[in-house]
């Protein structure tokens, strides 16, 4: 995706211009990110990728994935998240990581 990846996980949300739900979600990702060390916030605008848009099969925005420290997808979610969500969420990707070690 061209951007670095967070060292204990990753948000990559895929937005577009005219998207009401992707401010209010940048808004969330940005806050877990800044409270969750080693969490990155990379937003991606899905109508200036195309080419990355059809490989993931991102079908709608906001679309979030949640990525592992090696940048592996742990969780996708469709629509603005809650933050309770995205912080279980990245528990998840943490825990991939810790576990395979």
């Amino acid at each position: 995706m061209g951007a670095r990846l967070g060292g204990r996980a990753t948000l990559v949300q895929f937005s577009s211009a005219f998207c009401a739900p992707c401010r209010a979600t940048r808004r969330i990702l940005a806050e877990v990110a800044g409270m969750v060390p080693g969490v990155t916030h990379v937003e991606i605008d899905a109508e200036a990728h195309l080419e990355l848009v059809r490989r993931l099969d991102i079908v709608r925005t906001p679309t979030v994935l949640v990525l592992d420290a090696d940048g592996r997808e742990v969780r996708r979610a469709a629509g603005q998240p809650r933050t309770a969500d995205v912080i279980a969420a990245l528990g998840e990707a943490v825990g991939v990581r810790s576990g395979a070690s």
